[in-house]
């Protein structure tokens, strides 16, 4: 009888563990809980598959060119990020690492190999690669455990600001009361006049997983705004990624 016992409570844990599934619920309304429980509940959020394989519609505007392609998004979690954008042709590829960025375009004749200043010039700001690939997790690009951090409901969403400010980076974040992703970020630097804000305003749930379905990205800097809005068109968890790269010959160094 005691054993029966031992077997019906493991029997009972083991429905209650596999019965435990994400929900994303739009009207979960935002309850008062403490910045620390909100920091704590985002991070534990945090993307846990070792791959994504992603298509994305993608409209990019910088005042001087405007388009719309698509944007095949590959990640090897923490170690790769690949980019190829292709409308009727492929447009660029880009390869990311921890350490480097290889990019080059059949469009235009042209490639660039080095560091993250490419990702500054284009966004910015100052960005690495942990940092890029929260970006496109939904998750928060800045650690926010470094510093304590206040909280207030606004809009149905916990944003999380520094107790103490900087004075030269200001960091505000909105927290999802339903999943605990993102549904705002913004690192603006009001010495040099210059903000990067990334909205989410919708999601996906694929294998228990919350995905972003929509990413809009606007920078701005003293005398230029570019704008990304990415559209999620479909995504792959887990699965053997082609990323294959080579620098093509005779195309033109870009410089920066």
């Amino acid at each position: 009888m005691r054993y029966l016992k031992y077997v019906l409570i493991l029997t009972l844990v083991f429905t209650a563990c596999k019965s435990k599934k994400l929900v994303l619920d739009a009207n979960v309304k935002a309850k008062e809980i403490s910045a620390n429980k909100v920091v704590r509940k985002h991070v534990a959020a945090n993307f846990k598959k070792e791959t994504i394989d992603a298509k994305f519609k993608a409209n990019f505007n910088d005042g001087k060119t405007k388009q719309s392609i698509t944007v095949y998004l590959k990640i090897t979690k923490d170690k790769e990020i690949f980019l190829k954008g292709t409308k009727f042709i492929t447009v660029f590829k880009a390869k990311i690492t921890p350490t480097s960025i290889a990019y080059y375009s059949p469009y235009a004749k042209n490639y660039f190999e080095g560091d993250f200043k490419m990702l500054k010039k284009i966004l910015g700001t100052e960005i690495n690669f942990e940092q890029l690939q929260s970006l496109f997790l939904g998750q928060a690009m800045l650690n926010l455990k470094k510093n304590k951090q206040s909280v207030e409901i606004v809009n149905n969403s916990y944003v999380l600001s520094p107790v103490v400010k900087d004075v030269v980076v200001n960091v505000f974040t909105a927290v999802n009361p339903n999943h605990f992703k993102l549904d705002f970020q913004a690192i603006t630097s009001p010495l040099k006049k210059e903000n990067l804000k990334i909205k989410y305003p919708s999601y996906k749930l694929i294998d228990n997983t919350v995905f972003p379905s929509e990413i809009n990205i606007t920078a701005k800097q003293i005398n230029k705004t570019t704008k990304i809005d990415f559209t999620l068109k479909s995504v792959e968890f887990n699965t053997a990624l082609n990323t294959s790269f080579s620098l093509p010959k005779g195309y033109k160094r870009i410089n920066l």
